[in-house]
């Protein structure tokens, strides 16, 4: 439910994948295969030379450095900025407020109930039952409007679709409280505290 590029992180996790694959397989290879060492101090030579003869004919006239160094040190600062934005995009999505509206009465102004309110009932309303071994609530803001994320961890032998139809009844008492429909997603946990497999609900 949150603003997290995911298909980026996977990509990015991809390629970084395969990057660290090939370059243990390499190592695997110039270790294990008598032929490989050869082939790699050869072509490594050969690389690092070629590298050389490049920064030689990039020098500043008369002087000893080359440019390239320049633009090896904006890629680097580059790189550095994208990653930055990229971790700062992580997460992100979740909302302090749970509806917000203007008020024209006596007094104008806007009315604001913080997503913390909502949070906190429902986790006390959900808190102390026999049938979860864990519950957490979430406000996150999808596509500019307000959405709650309840996320339930069910004990052996309790049917999901029971839980998600009383959890449900919650949330309709939240809503006549607050007066307008919120968005829910309800997630069904499964892991080594569960026994069911994963099942979500949109109300």
């Amino acid at each position: 439910m949150n603003s997290t590029p995911a298909l980026l992180n996977r990509v990015l996790l991809t390629v970084l994948g395969l990057i660290l694959l090939g370059t243990g397989l390499l190592l695997v290879l110039v270790a294990a295969v008598p032929s490989v060492g050869p082939w790699w101090r050869s072509w490594s030579a050969g690389a690092w030379d070629a590298a050389s003869r490049l920064f030689d004919s990039t020098r500043f006239p008369g002087r000893p450095e080359s440019w390239l160094w320049i633009v090896v040190a904006v890629t680097l600062l580059a790189l550095m900025g994208l990653m930055v934005a990229w971790i700062a995009q992580q997460g992100k999505g979740r909302s302090n407020l749970v509806a917000s509206e203007y008020d024209p009465g006596t007094i104008p102004g806007d009315v604001r109930i913080g997503g913390g309110v909502a949070e906190h009932a429902l986790r006390q309303a959900l808190e102390g039952r026999p049938d979860l071994a864990g519950a957490t609530v979430t406000t996150y803001e999808v596509k500019g409007s307000p959405a709650l994320k309840v996320r339930l961890l069910p004990r052996p032998g309790v049917a999901p679709h029971l839980l998600a139809a009383e959890v449900s009844g919650l949330l309709d008492a939240l809503e006549s409280v607050v007066g307008r429909e919120i968005p829910v997603l309800i997630h069904i946990g499964a892991g080594a505290r569960t026994r069911f497999s994963r099942a979500e609900r949109v109300r």
